[in-house]
């Protein structure tokens, strides 16, 4: 199991006075929270990508520059490159670049976002949400593997063999297909051999299992091998001396956001005792203390990696 945090450089305000740090200090912060959890051996730090008032993450590939230049071991990764408002070109060129800064150390998480702000913002219309990410990610994929890119498609002009530069240290820079809850999305991962990264806010870890299962299929069918798909879940964390310092210093900041978000889409307030079960042994959320979400982590991982385990040849099992 390797251990990481995932950040979208939240700049909101304190709960009780709605005061706000500086953007410029919040972001320094967020540097130093990188080159900590390198310093302390975590495995990976990935940055978020929005385009809100809530967030100062716009522009990951630049705050994973900045991280790539203070580290020296963590793996750095985007959690997610909204890849359908993006031009793949630019996004294998900057992740590239951030691959040579880092001496091989980051890696493409792609995905389509699970705001629609950037839609508009770059110009592309939300009915075209599924398209454009097809579409996009099998340009990338091609990139990847490919110094010169012949290609033609519907949302961008057509390459006709250009090169495209630089070249990362790794010989293929991974891609992970970041997704939510579509069984659709598990499927497409596993048909093209792509690691899954599984975003969970909320419910339970075993309400995953099946579409887990359905990667795998979906990866076999394919024909690629079992020990070659990855899944990785990102879910909400929060380290306390105790579970219950945890969870009433995460709760305020977790409602408000909540609130103000569901406020947008129509859903009801969020409660202390939804807040309390995703808390507790069946929810998904890593809040506790030390023991407490080390525990829910590895039962995470066995509910979710079972199926990995049983495919696996008696070399490859891992206790």
């Amino acid at each position: 199991m390797e251990i990481g945090i995932d950040s979208f450089a939240a700049f909101l305000p304190e709960v009780e006075n709605q005061a706000f740090v500086p953007a410029a200090q919040r972001m320094a912060d967020l540097l130093a929270e990188v080159e900590t959890a390198d310093r302390v051996g975590l495995d990976a730090f990935g940055i978020g990508e929005h385009h809100r008032s809530e967030f100062l993450d716009s522009a990951p590939a630049v705050i994973l520059a900045a991280a790539a230049a203070r580290t020296k071991n963590i793996r750095l990764n985007s959690a997610v490159t909204v890849l359908s408002a993006a031009d793949p070109v630019r996004v294998f060129q900057d992740f590239a670049t951030i691959d040579l800064i880092s001496n091989g150390r980051v890696e493409i998480v792609a995905g389509r976002g699970s705001f629609v702000e950037a839609y508009p913002l770059f110009g592309f219309a939300r009915e075209d949400y599924d398209a454009l990410f097809v579409e996009k990610l099998g340009l990338l994929m091609q990139l990847r593997d490919e110094t010169h890119v012949t290609w033609r498609g519907r949302f961008r002009p057509p390459l006709t063999g250009q090169g495209v530069y630089p070249r990362p240290v790794q010989d293929k820079l991974p891609i992970w297909l970041g997704v939510g809850g579509t069984p659709e999305s598990f499927a497409r991962a596993g048909t093209l051999g792509l690691p899954l990264m599984i975003a969970i806010i909320g419910g339970s870890f075993a309400r995953f299992r099946p579409l887990i299962d359905l990667y795998y299929t979906a990866g076999e069918r394919a024909g690629h091998k079992p020990e070659d798909l990855k899944i990785a879940i990102h879910a909400m964390g929060f380290v306390g001396e105790t579970d219950e310092e945890a969870r009433d210093a995460f709760y305020p900041g977790w409602a408000s956001v909540m609130n103000q978000i569901g406020a947008e889409r129509g859903v009801p307030p969020a409660s202390r005792a939804q807040f309390n079960a995703m808390c507790g042994p069946e929810g998904a959320f890593l809040v506790g203390g030390p023991e407490t979400v080390r525990d829910k982590m590895i039962a995470a991982d066995k509910t979710m990696g079972g199926y990995l385990a049983d495919h696996l040849p008696d070399e490859h099992r891992h206790a």
